[in-house]
This record gives C-alpha cells, structure tokens and sequence, in this order.
C-alpha cells in the first residue's frame, strides 16, 4: 500500500472551493491532457453525495483506455469528500479531498492511499511510473488551478 498527499492554498473562499471542486465536471478541467480523460456518464447532480458513481475513460499509460468508475463514500459539505475506485488501474484507490478555511481562502489537502496490481511488477513499476505520474498530475492541477483562481 502506498501513499500520495498534496496541498494547495486556492485564493478563494471555502464554499466556492467546494462547490467547483466537488463539482465532478471540473475533474476534466483539472486533469492533463495526456491521461486521454473522457467523461462516460453524465450527471444531472452537481452535489456529491454517498453512493454517487462518476464513470470515465483513461489512458494513463501506452495510450490505452480503460475504464475508471469512482464512488464517493463519504461526504461532509465544506469539510472533505471520499471517492474509492470501484473499477480501474489500481488495486486500490481510495482518495481522501479535504478543505480547510484559512486566512485568505482555503487550503485543499489530497490524501491518497493507493496499491497496485501485478505483485512485483507493480511493486517494480511503482517508483518509475506510478509516483511520478501522480505528481506530474497534482503538478499539472495545481497549475490550472493557479490559472483559474489566480
């Protein structure tokens, strides 16, 4: 099982950092071009709730695409929301966004805890692929963030 965290200070008030982060039609505005995301199923609700499926194509490697179904588990408005992979690349994935009023606007902290398929091959590829292309996407977020909230 590993571990992945991030956080960033976004200049704008909590409740509008929730509603565009829990929003799941921002996620393809925060993602980089090259994982190939396309949405697969859209939703008529713009509020994350327990039980909420969020269905997409990726191609995280090769340009492959494969499926990738989220469900949010756990939702406490303003507070942090949990997604947990259903179907996808991982073994496991279950990813912790929380928010936190400060001085100034609000910061988000992710928190992923994540493990692979394959034994030792995923244990092997971990350090040279998996890791860095989750930091190449939080990098890649935390930009278009920058652009998008100054």
């Amino acid at each position: 099982m590993y571990k992945y965290s991030s956080e960033q200070f976004v200049p704008i008030p909590l409740d509008k950092a929730w509603d565009f982060f829990s929003n799941p039609d921002n996620l393809a505005k925060l993602t980089p071009t090259d994982i190939g995301f396309e949405p697969v199923t859209k939703s008529q609700d713009k509020t994350m709730y327990p039980g909420f499926f969020i269905t997409y194509k990726v191609a995280p490697l090769l340009g492959i695409k494969i499926t990738w179904a989220t469900e949010i588990t756990q939702v406490k408005e303003h507070n942090y929301f949990v997604d947990e992979q259903r179907m996808g690349p991982y073994k496991i994935w279950h990813h912790e966004h929380h928010f936190s009023e400060v001085e100034g606007g609000t910061l988000i902290t992710d928190i992923i805890h994540y493990a692979l398929p394959g034994g030792f091959l995923g244990r092997w590829a971990h350090p040279f692929l998996v890791k860095p292309k989750l930091a190449e996407i939080f990098a890649f977020r935390e930009k278009r963030v920058k652009e998008l909230f100054g």
